[in-house]
């Protein structure tokens, strides 16, 4: 099940049994009817045909019981941007590294506090485990370790 905009807000005032969600800083400008858009931590160029590791301005936490899957939004995607290592699993603490390829054939510039991408949270039945590998509490752009 893909959670609403109002179980989002709902997830976020901490008045859930499963959990917490946490997304700070949080926008209602970000908050979409299934989704919530992400926004970059910083100015980044893309070169054209290179993968680049942009990190997202919210820190996100995720309880057992929801996972995240991140879509590129549309805006970017019709300007050849893709992403990649789209997924966040139960439990995960920190901002995210974003992995953006440009197809394009320019130079793409992405300031910082732009939506990027989109996170859809899915709920995780019987969601009992967490995550607990090496990019846990990630702060900026975290390399591949």
């Amino acid at each position: 099940m893909i959670l609403s905009s109002s179980e989002i807000t709902r997830r976020l005032s901490g008045s859930s049994m499963e959990g917490d969600l946490v997304i700070e800083p949080y926008s209602d400008e970000c908050q979409q009817p299934a989704s919530y858009d992400l926004r970059v931590g910083g100015d980044f160029v893309l070169p054209p045909r290179v993968c680049t590791l942009v990190n997202t301005l919210e820190r996100v936490e995720l309880p057992p019981d929801l996972a995240a899957t991140l879509r590129c939004r549309s805006s970017f995607g019709r300007k050849g941007v893709l992403v990649t290592a789209g997924f966040v699993d139960p439990g995960f603490r920190g901002q995210l590294t974003l992995c953006l390829v440009n197809m394009g054939a320019e130079h793409l510039t992405i300031r910082k506090f732009e939506r990027v991408v989109q996170m859809i949270l899915h709920q995780v039945t019987d969601g009992q485990g967490r995550y607990s590998g090496r990019y846990q509490d990630s702060t900026g752009v975290i390399q591949a370790r």
